[in-house]
């Protein structure tokens, strides 16, 4: 025997930040349908998947699932997401494209069959569905994973969303002004 003992290494690894779910959608775009016809609903749609994917892929972000007028978003990282989010509404009207809303919520999600799935994909589209035009709309848990001094919050306060049993606190996300 060497008189060698194997011991187990312990490394301490830093908790993971949760990945951020993504919705944006285009507002007004059902009635756009109606006045122009299928054929301007079809090549709105193909420039916004042209302008989500500039936009998202260099922020580390994966379209998932496109809507017609919208897509969801998958974030590894919140921070991201949100200057990500910021920068799409601002660029919707230079494509062409009718003022765009977002939503976003970080937490746990199961990945199933090229999907997301969970309570963080339910909150982050019914933040979506509550945000105005040109609105960036986040969670708690979005604003407590972004520290970068890139983008500010505004608390609006504790929202009744559909569906969902207690009032969620939001925040409307901006860019941060320089030197502020």
């Amino acid at each position: 025997m060497s008189g060698r003992t194997d011991q187990a290494v312990v490394t301490e690894r830093r908790p993971q930040r949760p990945p951020a779910m993504c919705f944006l959608d285009l507002a007004g775009y059902t009635r756009l349908t109606e006045e122009r016809g299928d054929r301007a609903a079809a090549a709105l749609a193909t420039s916004l998947a042209d302008l989500v994917e500039q936009v998202s892929l260099p922020h580390g972000g994966q379209p998932v699932k496109w809507l017609g007028d919208g897509v969801m978003f998958h974030f590894r990282r919140p921070g991201q997401a949100v200057v990500a989010a910021l920068e799409m509404v601002e660029r919707t009207p230079q494509a062409g494209l009718p003022p765009a809303h977002v939503g976003l919520h970080a937490g746990p999600v199961v990945f199933q069959d090229g999907d997301y799935f969970g309570r963080t994909v339910n909150l982050a589209a019914r933040i979506a569905g509550h945000a105005g035009p040109g609105q960036v709309l986040v969670s708690d848990q979005v604003v407590a994973e972004c520290g970068d001094g890139r983008v500010a919050f505004e608390p609006i306060g504790p929202v009744p969303l559909r569906g969902v049993a207690d009032p969620v606190p939001l925040h409307r996300a901006t860019r941060q002004a320089p030197g502020g």
